[in-house]
């Protein structure tokens, strides 16, 4: 069977381009589970995979897409089932083998995780990787006993995919949050995301004459 993807190409002087190509399922990675792609995201190193920067990719033709979300067309692992709704994220996938932007995908098991059946893949994927990582920070500091009235939590790169979503999610748990950007244009924007205190880049850096300042926070997710 034959499907639509993106395949990136790389040329003689190492450029890269990308095209929608038809491809076989031959072509495909080893893996012992076919994945009818529904939804990919569009994160910071599938823009460098598609661009040709930072050495991502290590074989040409290649599929980009670190995460996706869709339905099992074939499993040799009894943990799934066809039709059954999958997600992935991580593991190297679209970068040392292809990825989500393709509407099929081969991988091994291991890769997958069952999709809440209160998510749609396009719900998984508008949070995607970052939301992962973001909620992954958050659990963190909550086990580490950080509780929303021991003080601001600062998030930095406030303006980014993780540290938005972080934003949103300490905001919404009752944490008073400091977000740090270098883009004071987003000021109102985060301040609607819930942050309670916008810290700029020249905030951070400003002197203080002393050799040890008191404690500013009461946590940190540092993206």
């Amino acid at each position: 069977m034959s499907f639509s993807a993106l395949i990136t190409r790389q040329s003689s002087d190492s450029s890269v381009s990308s095209a929608v190509e038809t491809v076989d399922e031959a072509a495909l990675p080893d893996g012992n589970v076919l994945v009818a792609v529904e939804w990919a995201g569009l994160n910071y190193k599938d823009a460098l995979v598609l661009s040709g920067q930072g050495n991502l990719a290590r074989t040409y033709p290649h599929v980009g897409g670190i995460d996706f979300a869709g339905r099992v067309v074939e499993s040799r692992d009894a943990r799934y089932h066809p039709g059954q709704a999958v997600v992935l994220t991580g593991w190297r996938v679209g970068e040392t083998r292809w990825g989500g932007y393709a509407q099929r995908a081969r991988v091994d098991a291991d890769m997958l995780v069952p999709l809440p059946k209160r998510f749609s893949a396009r719900t998984a994927m508008m949070l995607g990787t970052a939301g992962l990582a973001a909620m992954l920070a958050v659990n963190r500091l909550q086990a580490e006993g950080v509780k929303p009235g021991d003080g601001e939590v600062l998030v930095t790169g406030s303006g980014g995919g993780v540290g938005t979503i972080s934003v949103m999610l300490l905001a919404r748990l009752g944490y008073h949050v400091a977000a740090l950007t270098g883009r004071p244009e987003l000021g109102d924007q985060l301040t609607r995301l819930g942050a309670t205190r916008i810290v700029t880049r020249d905030d951070m850096l400003r002197p203080t004459g002393k050799v040890l300042d008191k404690e500013a926070w009461a946590g940190c997710i540092d993206t």
